[in-house]
């Protein structure tokens, strides 16, 4: 197994780079699979979960090509439907959360699929239901088999309907339009998801040759066309990887430039930061962090505790909730985080309590965390990173503390975040990867 080796209290200083954006990946990846015609996509993020995805097109029979570093080229025109019977899929489908992004297009193309109960991150339950309801007002049937935890999925005559969501699902949304730009006649989809990477999803099948309007607002209206075709796209870079390197940057005490970040895109997300008295320019496309030996966390205008909370887009990204509560952790004063879309992402605040921060948490979904205002450092401490976000939290905080760390269990971080060790080690810390097995405790 391997692990980090942090040591901590460490300025930093220089340029970074976000990677493409991995939540947009999964879906724009997947979307290949709606034409038999050359797709090329690039700023694609070079890490596990993607990695995985693209290997597993390739087995579907999809013919991709590395044309770069960030750069692909995808042709499905021979695409396989019995691999879906197979052992490989079963063991490779399981294994992504992100293969249920597979399942709309094919339904689309081909009338039929099946998915695995996808895996993925350990932070509670994560519900399909919005996927299968979508597919099911369009016209498909499914069957879960539960012995095999299997969902098999025919859809041979699928046609256009109006369709209220239950909750804005970003991959419930996206795995719906995939499926409805080739059905016949209209669909409406109300109380639509209406991130960045969806409305990038949108834009790249427009120029695929569907027929998709209300780009960027909570009701899409799309009507189903017969066949798509070929296009280029560039993904958006990555804004959790952005607000992850703002806190490091407050964090460490480090002067940072975080390069071509797309500020347009980011939405409330440099008002957050700013809310914990963060201090961050906004210079052409870049964001520059100064070196700041305090920060100090804003109160409600009445004096009242500062809340944080996550909320479908345009609110806060629930993806970045972890960077703010460790963040807050050294600023000056109080704030309420309430983690409400999902249930178990707090739990790793045990490790920072361990490493000196002052948090209570109050039940899964909500802590309040009493910055120390850098009266002290956090400590150096042995952890195990449970999730891709939790991890990365934990990560800036070890960047942080006095003495050595060390994350076990940084798969999980690789799942998500490229060469996060070797970029970070460009900016001067001190970080290492070493084999080591994680405690037994």
């Amino acid at each position: 197994m391997n692990a980090f080796e942090i040591t901590g209290g460490i300025k930093l200083k220089g340029e970074i780079t976000p990677q493409g954006a991995k939540n947009e990946a999964l879906q724009i990846l997947s979307a290949v699979l709606l034409t038999e015609e050359k797709i090329t996509i690039s700023n694609i993020p070079d890490i596990k979960d993607v990695n995985k995805l693209i290997e597993l097109l390739g087995d579907l029979g999809v013919t991709v090509e590395r044309i770069n570093k960030d750069t692909y080229t995808f042709e499905a025109k021979n695409i396989d439907l019995n691999f879906f019977e197979s052992e490989t899929f079963k063991a490779k489908g399981g294994g992504l959360r992100g293969s249920i992004m597979i399942v709309g297009p094919l339904l689309a193309r081909f009338g039929r699929a099946a998915i695995p109960k996808p895996g993925g991150d350990k932070i509670g339950r994560r519900r399909l239901d919005t996927h299968f309801i979508g597919f099911e007002k369009l016209g498909a049937k499914f069957v879960y088999d539960s012995k095999k935890a299997f969902f098999n999925v025919d859809a041979t005559d699928l046609k256009g309907a109006y369709i209220l969501l239950d909750e804005a699902s970003v991959t419930g949304t996206a795995n719906i339009v995939m499926a409805a730009v080739l059905a016949k006649g209209t669909t409406t989809i109300y109380n639509a998801a209406c991130e960045p990477y969806l409305q990038q999803l949108c834009k790249m099948l427009n120029l695929m040759g569907a027929k998709i309007s209300g780009i960027g607002s909570n009701l899409l209206t799309i009507e189903g066309v017969k066949v798509l075709g070929g296009t280029e796209h560039r993904m958006l870079p990555d804004m959790i990887e952005i607000g992850s390197f703002i806190g490091m940057a407050a964090m460490t005490e480090s002067e940072i430039t975080i390069k071509n970040v797309c500020y347009d895109e980011l939405g409330v997300i440099p008002e957050v930061f700013k809310k914990l008295g963060i201090k961050l320019e906004r210079r052409g496309d870049d964001i520059y962090v100064p070196s700041q030996k305090h920060y100090e966390i804003d109160t409600f205008i009445d004096g009242s505790i500062l809340t944080i909370a996550d909320s479908p887009w345009p609110g806060f990204t629930p993806d970045l909730l972890s960077i703010v509560l460790v963040v807050a952790t050294q600023a000056k004063g109080n704030v309420l985080i309430h983690q409400k879309m999902f249930e178990s992402r707090l739990f790793f605040v045990d490790k920072l309590i361990d490493m000196g921060a002052q948090i209570i948490l109050c039940d899964p979904h909500r802590a309040t965390v009493n910055g120390i205002d850098k009266k002290y450092k956090l400590r150096g401490i042995s952890m195990t990173s449970p999730d891709i976000r939790a991890g990365v939290s934990l990560l800036i905080a070890a960047l942080s503390a006095e003495g050595k760390s060390t994350i076990y269990n940084i798969e999980q971080i690789e799942r998500g975040y490229q060469d996060i060790d070797t970029r970070l080690r460009a900016l001067g810390a001190q970080i290492k990867r070493v084999n080591a097995d994680a405690p037994s405790h």
